[in-house]
């Protein structure tokens, strides 16, 4: 069978997608963490299981509830699994009214069984599955129980749904009925005829016209509202029949007490700002400062021990050059970074997890939208940190479209792992004990950055924008280390494979446009290198920037469009070429990149977190715009703000410098 599993966000759908088929997907505990829907086997039964976005509903509001919705109606799955949170009950069982409608098989699983015993919660399943007329468990995903007899229900193949009359009161009901036997529909589709939804209005007739006005005339209020007050006044109904509170805990919850603390007006918000300094601390400053040295090391030992046994087997000098100088100086310059991707992975994973996540959307959503944006943004922020291109993929949680094209067009601003190399040997070199600061600072300047482009890009291109934030603040968490680690192995396993693949064929590329000239010659001095002829009519371009003509320093930002981790790489390649350094650790301290000062060290970062991403980014920007013009838009603003920023930072720099 094709099982769709459809639940309302943060109610443990994914987690109960791993559990039944054995898979690996990404845990959060923010709404929109499923974007796309994901397919997997369930384990000893072999029928395929979708994991469809987590909805609040079968109405089209969000582009989550577009892609549910066409798959179930469309794609007509053989059953449906609808999780619901038996914390919230009402809230979750509206979308369960909606799925018995389809005339589809319906198993429901209420979740959380564990935090109903907290709260003092029993819920009868039993008068609740006479009720609503299908079966209905209770499991907690969180602690594996209910999944061996929810399989076992799964295998019954349970009887189809017969919909009750009792949810809509006789005016509504005899309407509904009408259209059921007029126009030979389900009951779902007959309800959103009668509400004029969009995909149905080819269905309209001035029958169902009268009908709808007579309705709003009689209830004084819109059809939506109408049949909405309707579901809830059954929801309201069966809870009432199946729900017993056994003791209400008065004193005040773990969440509430945190709450006063992460969502207090007067020191929410340097919370945020001090959280953020400590994971650029710990990633960047701490972890930069014991590691990054230490594996350089390594790597120039083990080029040196590779170069020897190499000239010693008598290999060719341009063979022991292109994979020593090229493929372990470009490859080993990123893969040095690893532990700090680690530290901040781990980092972000946790605020994902706890439920702080959901908190900061609320607590910047006052601030964003005075520029545009709202509390959704965010979350293609956060998701950012790690890497662009799903970032810019989450903007689909964004309702609407033209906060989501400001998002889109804004988010690669954030400073993604790609760029911690970049960030972390500069501030490491020139700003020593103070780099976790540093670049805590570009993350801050980033948001600064963000905010300030989306009153131009409002100003000048996107009018009128603006809509309501609204969301669940999911209780607090203890972290899931299980899942943490899953997620943190996940992201490093991709960095180590972008690394040795997309790093490793620039690296190639890079040795041999520095070891041949345009007439082809091998063993060329760097300045007389095809790569230097490219680099010499582009390098007046950096030159507000860093304050001299450098086409070493020229090429090498250019290749952050293959990918950023890059830049670093091609210029370690570069250096090594002139035999003016014994690692990366050193890179700025002697030869081609010794011009350098703390402004233009600073400006060039800042150049290389605004200018336009990796194509992968691009791509993405191009998908989720659905418009090459406006992705071509994007990377021009992008570009022209980072030259235009880094040319700013590196001129007040060093006027301020010059006045010392």
């Amino acid at each position: 069978m094709r099982i769709a599993l459809v639940g309302n966000q943060n109610c443990g759908k994914t987690t109960f997608f791993n559990l039944l088929t054995g898979t690996t997907q990404k845990i959060g505990n923010w709404p929109g963490v499923t974007i796309e829907r994901k397919i997997g086997k369930i384990k000893n039964l072999g029928d395929e299981l979708i994991d469809l976005p987590g909805i609040y509903s079968l109405s089209p509001y969000t582009i989550e509830e577009e892609v549910s919705r066409k798959y179930i109606l469309q794609e007509k799955p053989d059953m449906i699994i609808n999780i619901v949170d038996g914390t919230s009950l009402e809230r979750s069982l509206y979308l369960t009214t909606q799925i018995m409608e389809l005339n589809t098989k319906v198993i429901v699983v209420i979740n959380m069984e564990d935090r109903l015993e907290e709260k003092g919660i029993y819920i009868d399943t039993h008068k609740l599955s006479k009720e609503i007329g299908t079966d209905v468990l209770l499991v907690s995903a969180e602690k594996n129980t209910g999944i061996d007899e929810l399989k076992e229900v799964i295998k019954r193949n349970n009887k189809k749904r017969v919909v009750s009359k009792e949810i809509f009161k006789s005016y509504i009901e005899n309407e509904i009925v009408k259209i059921e036997q007029n126009l030979n529909k389900n009951r779902f589709e007959a309800i959103k005829i009668l509400e004029n939804d969009n995909m149905y209005k080819r269905f309209q007739s001035s029958d169902i016209v009268n009908a709808r006005k007579k309705l709003e005339l009689i209830y004084k209020m819109d059809i939506e509202e109408i049949i909405a007050n309707a579901r809830y006044d059954y929801i309201v109904n069966i809870k009432n029949k199946s729900v017993i509170v056994k003791h209400l805990n008065k004193d005040i919850s773990i969440s509430d007490k945190l709450d006063k603390i992460f969502l207090n007006k007067y020191i929410a918000f340097p919370v945020f700002i001090l959280i953020m300094f400590l994971i650029y601390f710990l990633s960047v400053g701490l972890v930069g400062k014991i590691t990054v040295e230490c594996i350089s090391d390594l790597i120039q030992s083990f080029r040196s021990y590779l170069k020897n046994i190499l000239l010693n087997m008598g290999a060719s000098s341009w063979s022991t050059s292109l994979i020593v100088d090229g493929i372990i100086s470009g490859v080993g310059s990123v893969l040095g970074f690893i532990p700090q991707l680690i530290i901040l992975f781990i980092c972000i994973s946790i605020l994902e997890t706890t439920g702080y996540m959901s908190r900061v959307s609320f607590l910047l959503d006052k601030i964003f939208r005075k520029f545009g944006l709202s509390g959704e943004s965010l979350i293609p922020f956060v998701v950012g940190l790690g890497c662009s291109v799903p970032a810019i993929m989450s903007t689909r949680i964004i309702k609407d479209e033209k906060q989501r094209n400001l998002s889109i067009m804004l988010t690669p601003f954030i400073p993604c792992s790609a760029k911690l190399p970049i960030i972390s040997i500069i501030s490491g070199y020139f700003f020593g004990d103070k780099s976790g600061l540093i670049s805590a600072s570009l993350y801050f300047f980033a948001i600064a950055t963000i905010l300030l482009s989306a009153i131009l890009i409002e100003k000048l291109f996107i009018k009128n924008i603006g809509t309501a934030y609204i969301s669940e603040l999911p209780e607090y968490k203890l972290p899931n280390i299980k899942y943490i680690v899953r997620d943190v192995t996940d992201k490093t396993k991709e960095f180590v494979k972008r690394a040795g693949t997309v790093i490793f064929i620039c690296s190639i590329v890079i040795w041999f446009l520095l070891s041949f000239s345009l007439n082809m010659e091998y063993g060329v001095k760097i300045d007389n290198s095809i790569l230097a002829e490219i680099g010499k009519k582009i390098a007046w371009l950096f030159y507000p920037i860093i304050g001299t003509l450098s086409w070493e320093t020229a090429v090498s930002a250019i290749q952050g469009l293959v990918a950023k981790e890059q830049v670093i790489s091609s210029m370690n390649i570069i250096a090594g070429f002139t035999n003016q350094i014994q690692g990366g650790s050193i890179l700025f301290k002697s030869g081609v990149f010794s011009f350098f000062t703390k402004s233009s060290a600073y400006a060039f970062m800042v150049f290389n977190l605004f200018s336009a991403p990796c194509f992968g980014a691009i791509g993405a920007m191009k998908r989720e715009f659905g418009s090459t013009g406006k992705m071509f838009k994007a990377v021009i603003f992008q570009t022209t703000s980072a030259w235009i920023l880094s040319s700013i930072v590196f001129n007040v720099g060093t006027f301020i410098g010059n006045l010392k």
